[in-house]
């Protein structure tokens, strides 16, 4: 391996000479305008609200602490959760209370508008398998991967847990509109399937089988509408129990740092459209209604799925944030989920970004337990199983501990859970702490200097610019291969799926000094890059690694993303911890773009999802800049267009002093 990362740097290097030969000569011709910068960022900021009058000597000063911000609302105070400090995981279960389970024939809802929606309801049975005669809670789950077809094949695509039916809980997996066996069109996550889940479960609630309880469970897709359900405030609702669920559908995945996702999302569709095109249920009962229902699918791919992706490649208005997106993010609506709420997240998820936000976007007003695994989107569902780990017990014990202490009144001590749970890569263990962010998160400031390194100090030298290749192509084997085919390729052999090494072939990598002692770091992380380019745009990816001094390997922490057109930060709803901005909010608006003049200076925030990790002494923290990964995302032709075949500059010097803020808590915090 050490060898293998020998051959990756040898090449880099003569990368690193094309592309600053490439830079000199650009710059020769069109020479850097000086820009006088505004570098106020670099001084802790004070609250605005809190703070006396600052200009009085000796007079201390409340810095800015707040909260991310969302569309509708500016950032508010963080006001940290210190509750249930003490807190520590313990084992759960209870023998079955049925011998069997079995699931009914399918059934329709009709909704408000004449819609069919497909259910499946399954039961507690007895040793012949005939349903049980009695009332229980009932499990809600709404999919969109068609529940008579996939859900009887895996339970995480629509199926009932037997397990959870066995000791005593009903479950109704209803298809989503325009999809499975359901009928109507279908338009994920908008306004129509929102209010059709408040009529989903209130018919689930008033079945002759149900005591008028009510959870939401769910993976991913199914996750997200246990999300949308809870918001809905039926009062049949007691817990939700959503398992990587989605946050806001334009950052987390469509248009993470406004390049659209050409891998994924496009495959993603397709399956929900294949499936859509099996109405077997329906066929079965009637076979005209159910070619006629498969037609209507396809019809409706050409309408919805195929249309959105098309425009959002050309960048019309879907490629920029506007209502459609905010109607299909579900932490705008997170004031209205007020049942107590265990989220499941994981370090290399999809939705890693949004994932602890729901923590912090629940907790005022609701009981919320945050957990966050070291896996990718399928390995969440257990598929691959991580669980149990010491006294952290499997996620489907959790679920149980959970549903029984708020649908059937046990006393399980669910309450008493760890408000936060997170594997910390490195110390590779669960860590439990009182809230998200951690209560001790310092942000530390390391800048990028000429020599490749990172410091605390800010460049002295007037001299330091590096030179990057503006490309689309780069980042073909990485980290983010994983997370963005859902750890598809977890069991592959190949070390560029989990190391920097081979993707910074042809980045600008800056290293710390080794250090002298473990590093802990548990947040969200923030670039702040001074760039220019020959171009009109760009792209920017940011990566941050843990390199180990024997084998040379750079292991990914997180990476971030960004257009630099579309790099206007909206300040007011950034996140700011003891006055340092260390997680920005981008406006991703049409109107706010902001074209790159020719080989000037600007200041570009890139948001790096939260991850949590012990970098041991000796190691080193590595930053990596490139301009592009095409799994993370492409650019939208007219901002590709514009940004082929250019040269970047990345500054660390006195007069642009490039960094980034990691968000350091002290190794006194790791524990179990």
């Amino acid at each position: 391996m050490k060898l293998l990362n020998s051959f990756y740097a040898a090449v880099g290097i003569g990368v690193t000479i094309l592309a600053t030969t490439i830079g000199i000569a650009n710059k020769t011709i069109n020479p850097t305008p000086n820009v006088t910068p505004d570098l106020s960022y670099l001084i802790p900021q004070p609250d605005p609200v809190t703070s006396p009058d600052v200009t009085l000597p000796g007079t201390p000063v409340a810095l800015k602490n707040t909260r991310l911000g969302t569309r509708q609302s500016p950032s508010q105070p963080q006001v940290p959760l210190l509750s249930n400090a003490n807190a520590q995981w313990q084992l759960y279960d209870r023998p079955a209370e049925y011998p069997k389970s079995v699931t009914l024939p399918a059934q329709w809802i009709t909704m408000r508008d004449g819609t069919r929606i497909a259910t499946y309801v399954t039961l507690p049975a007895d040793e012949s398998g005939r349903p049980i005669n009695a009332k229980f809670p009932v499990i809600v789950i709404q999919t969109a991967y068609s529940a008579g077809v996939a859900g009887k094949v895996s339970a995480i695509a629509g199926g009932a847990d037997p397990e959870m039916v066995k000791r005593g809980y009903a479950t109704v997996v209803a298809d989503v509109r325009g999809t499975g066996n359901s009928t109507g069109k279908w338009e994920a996550f908008g306004k129509v399937e929102q209010q059709d889940a408040y009529e989903i479960i209130d018919w689930s609630s008033k079945q002759s089988f149900s005591d008028g309880n009510v959870g939401l469970y769910g993976v991913s897709y199914l996750g997200i509408t246990a999300m949308l359900g809870a918001a809905t405030q039926h009062p049949a609702i007691k817990a939700a129990f959503p398992i990587v669920p989605m946050g806001d559908a334009y950052r987390d995945i469509l248009f993470n740092g406004g390049q659209l996702n050409t891998n994924f999302i496009p495959l993603w569709m397709s399956l929900i459209t294949l499936l859509s095109t099996l109405p077997i249920d329906t066929l079965v009962q009637d076979p005209i209604t159910g070619k006629l229902t498969a037609l209507d699918k396809i019809i409706n791919s050409t309408e919805f799925q195929i249309p959105l992706f098309a425009n959002a490649l050309k960048g019309k208005a879907d490629a920029f944030d506007n209502d459609f997106w905010q109607e299909r993010s579900l932490l705008e609506q997170a004031n209205n989920i007020k049942v107590p709420t265990f989220i499941v997240g994981g370090t290399r998820d999809l939705f890693q970004r949004s994932e602890p936000l729901w923590h912090e976007a629940l907790k005022g007003h609701t009981t919320v337990k945050t957990f966050i695994g070291p896996w990718a989107h399928i390995q969440a569902a257990q598929l691959f199983p991580s669980l149990p780990k010491g006294n952290v017990p499997r996620l489907d014990k959790i679920q149980l501990q959970w549903f029984d202490q708020y649908l059937k009144g046990i006393n399980t001590g669910a309450e008493t859970l760890p408000n936060v749970t997170q594997w910390v890569h490195g110390y590779e263990d669960y860590v439990v702490s009182t809230d998200w962010p951690h209560v001790a998160l310092e942000p530390d400031r390391l800048f990028l200097n000429t020599r490749g390194n990172l410091a605390k100090d800010r460049p002295t030298s007037s001299s330091g610019e590096n030179y990057l290749l503006q490309a689309p192509t780069f980042g073909l084997c990485s980290s983010t291969v994983e997370q963005v085919l859902i750890g598809a390729t977890s069991i592959l052999p190949f070390p560029c799926l989990e190391n920097s090494n081979l993707a910074n072939i042809p980045a600008s990598v800056f290293n710390s000094v080794p250090l002298t002692e473990d590093y802990y770091l548990n947040g969200p992380i923030q670039a702040d890059l001074w760039i220019s380019s020959s171009s009109k745009d760009s792209g920017l990816v940011v990566r941050v690694s843990d390199v180990d001094p024997r084998t040379g390997n750079a292991k990914t922490l997180s990476t971030g993303i960004i257009t630099a057109s579309m790099r206007k930060v909206d300040e007011s709803r950034s996140r700011y911890i003891k006055g340092q901005m260390i997680q920005p909010w981008h406006t991703f608006k049409a109107s706010d773009i902001q074209p790159l003049d020719k080989n000037k200076p600007v200041l570009v925030n890139v948001e790096i999802p939260a991850t949590a990790a012990l970098i041991p002494k000796g190691h080193r923290i590595q930053i990596s800049v490139v301009s592009s990964d095409v799994w993370k995302g492409v650019a939208p032709l007219p901002s590709l267009t514009s940004s082929l075949l250019g040269s970047i500059s990345i500054y660390s010097n006195s007069q642009y002093p490039s960094s980034v803020v990691l968000p350091k808590v002290p190794t006194q915090y790791l524990k179990h």
